[in-house]
């Protein structure tokens, strides 16, 4: 099995009739991960540099972590089945017993959001990226129409 990743980022983040459209991508290759309206805001927040008014869970969790010595190390988005997306999220902590790495099964969504506020790398496992649609054309039509 290929244990492969590859840098991606955010690309765009397009409003959907069922939610949000998060286009990631490296230099070669663009793909689409659907998610709910409020995650898909709050991961378009998190690319501009923008705050809720309010905390959301991600705040939370980033503020949790912290407290406890931990922070993220980065984000795999690792399998894709039937549509559906996994990721795992990578958390590393150190204290008086030593230094710990945990992996966290996590949505896609939350984590995307995890590490841009986090300011950590985003990686996508190579057989997600080969098995998935390249949708570099279509966003790039997309983006052009908006102008």
């Amino acid at each position: 099995m290929d244990n492969s990743v590859v840098a991606v980022s955010v690309k765009g983040v397009m409003p959907t009739s069922n939610g949000c459209a998060v286009f990631l991508g490296s230099d070669a290759k663009t793909f689409v991960i659907y998610m709910d309206r409020a995650i898909g805001e709050a991961i378009q927040r998190a690319v501009n540099g923008e705050q809720a008014e309010r905390p959301m869970t991600h705040n939370l969790m980033i503020t949790l972590l912290d407290g406890l010595g931990a922070e993220v190390e980065r984000v795999v988005i690792n399998d894709v089945k039937e549509g559906t997306f996994f990721a795992r999220l990578i958390v590393s902590m150190e204290n008086e017993l030593g230094h710990k790495i945990v992996e966290v099964d996590a949505r896609p969504s939350d984590s995307i959001v995890l590490a841009l506020t986090s300011e950590k790398p985003l990686y996508v496992a190579q057989q997600v990226l080969d098995s998935v649609d390249d949708m570099t054309e279509i966003l790039a039509k997309i983006l052009k129409e908006g102008d």
